[in-house]
């Protein structure tokens, strides 16, 4: 059977531009696959042990079996009217409209999560970021990450809108709205989405400074889409 890898981020380059296709045997696991990846010296023993692996662009943990036709992404730790907004923009955010938007007579509270690209990390200055996803299965993270937040937290919504593209100092890079009869199930909703965003939707971000580039370490994948064989 043939299933197709491709892989984003820092390990945008492991396989070929828009992704390889590769030959397996039947019954084939996450994990039979990425141990073979592993011995050939594809991706690095200390990169295997961060990684993740969706099959067709949702988690899948590493006993899964693959099937022929499949697409095997191979993911890094990600870096990442309001009525269900969930975007991924290459335009600047304009966070003040978006949060006019989402206001209603209902609400009681807005928390807003603005997050910006500063002008340095660690005291190397910032020329600009980079921001790439995978951005089917990124749109489907984001709406998953929606819908357990307003069930779990009782707010009445939330938007997530991110950039991806070239961003400099100053521009809002990831906008989070959360609106609420209350005020403390907004600040813990808009807390616990943008933390978990950070773990679990590929989005990848590569820091350019003045002297040189870098791809932004991730944060680990939780344990439970893990995927080191």
């Amino acid at each position: 059977m043939r299933v197709r890898l491709i892989s984003f981020g820092p390990l945008k380059t492991v396989f070929a531009e828009g992704g390889e296709w590769r030959e397996l045997r039947a019954g084939e696991s996450v994990s039979g696959l990425l141990a073979a990846l592993r011995e050939e010296g594809r991706v690095s023993e200390a990169a295997m042990r961060t990684v993740a692996v969706a099959v067709n662009r949702d988690y899948v943990k590493p006993e899964y079996v693959l099937s022929d036709g499949d697409e095997v992404a191979v993911l890094p730790p990600v870096s990442g009217g309001i009525g269900g907004r969930i975007e991924l923009v290459r335009e600047r955010i304009d966070a003040d409209a978006i949060v006019r938007e989402a206001k209603a007579g209902s609400d009681g509270a807005v928390c807003v999560f603005d997050g910006i690209v500063r002008n340095n990390t660690r005291g190397r200055a910032t020329l600009h970021l980079d921001y790439e996803a995978y951005e089917e299965m990124a749109l489907k993270q984001m709406q998953l990450l929606r819908a357990e937040a307003v069930e779990h937290f009782k707010v009445r919504d939330v938007a997530i809108v991110h950039r991806l593209g070239r961003l400099g100092v100053g521009e809002t890079s990831v906008l989070i709205v959360v609106v609420s009869a209350h005020r403390g199930a907004a600040f813990e909703a808009c807390r616990w989405v943008i933390d978990t965003l950070k773990k679990t939707v590929p989005i990848w971000k590569k820091e350019q400074f003045v002297d040189g580039a870098v791809w932004a370490d991730g944060e680990p994948f939780p344990e439970e889409i893990a995927g080191e064989a």
